[in-house]
């Protein structure tokens, strides 16, 4: 699972360049040399929270497949690979990254912020847009329904199979929005204030089934509680993809060049070799109806 990654071969690494001396500051003008377009998106130039440093947040825990050991500076997990990644784009050695703990709901709220930029499977969404900036999108997701073997949702083929089910999720994430809109309990669901509370709240039978993210949930069902299973994928809450996005205060001079730096990752190949390395396929995952 964990293997070395290819290197980035001339012509990616020409694009990835390209892409990140496109990023300029929004009052430059067509006009404006092209060194000094460059320099904008560069650790000298780039205006973070502390000179010469990137600082990064994070909840507190964090969980695997998107981190490892709960250390994000670790550079193991999905989503710490990429925001190292991501510093590496921007010309900061991993010496230069700084972590801080914010918790999912702080993070998005509005007001400044203590860090750089957040990582913390953050969906994209248009509410969230009104308190704070989102990087382009890093990973395309599905929320999806665990449960119990000995659950009564186990064998669920259909929506209209959860309906009347107990059912949970973190406080603030898009699980929750999916188990509101999508399928839409008889009942009210259970907030936790994060998926180790919504762990143990599954396996002492106090909800029939959780809603996570589908790599959070092959990891829950696979690695963390006995005799669970994947019961299926939720249809999507627009007719669009749900993507993950990097949060940044709003308005943050910094959110065009994280982008940029996103937007090489995945034109040189990095994040679909990241997904690879971290994050486990589809198979296995029925969709619901």
């Amino acid at each position: 699972m964990f293997r070395r990654l290819a290197p980035a071969t001339l012509a990616a690494a020409l694009l990835s360049a390209a892409a990140l001396t496109a990023c300029a500051p929004a009052d430059e003008t067509p006009s404006s040399s092209a060194s000094a377009s460059g320099a904008a998106c560069t650790k000298d130039s780039l205006k973070t929270l502390a000179a010469g440093k990137l600082t990064i947040g994070t909840d507190e825990p964090v969980y695997e497949p998107w981190f490892v050991d709960n250390k994000p500076d670790n550079q193991k997990g999905f989503e710490g690979a990429v925001a190292y990644a991501v510093a590496t784009k921007l010309g900061y050695a991993p010496g230069d990254v700084v972590w801080t703990r914010v918790t999912f709901n702080n993070a998005i709220a509005p007001g400044a912020k203590p860090y750089d930029f957040d990582v913390n499977e953050f969906s994209i969404t248009e509410d969230r847009k009104k308190a704070v900036d989102f990087s382009s999108p890093y990973y395309d997701v599905r929320q999806t329904v665990i449960a119990l073997k000995s659950s009564k949702i186990a064998g669920a083929k259909s929506i209209a199979d959860l309906q009347a089910a107990k059912l949970g999720a973190q406080v603030g994430t898009s699980s929750y929005t999916a188990i509101a809109e999508v399928i839409k309990p008889t009942g009210q669901p259970s907030v936790f204030n994060n998926n180790d509370d919504a762990k143990k709240a599954l396996q002492n039978g106090q909800i029939d089934g959780l809603v996570v993210d589908l790599p959070t949930a092959f990891y829950m069902t696979g690695a963390e509680i006995e005799n669970s299973l994947i019961v299926g994928q939720l249809p999507a809450t627009t007719g669009q993809a749900e993507q993950f996005g990097l949060v940044l205060d709003k308005g943050s001079a910094l959110t065009s060049c994280v982008s940029q730096a996103v937007d090489a990752l995945r034109a040189d190949g990095t994040l679909t070799k990241l997904q690879q390395t971290w994050l486990a396929q589809s198979a296995g995952a029925p969709e619901l109806s």
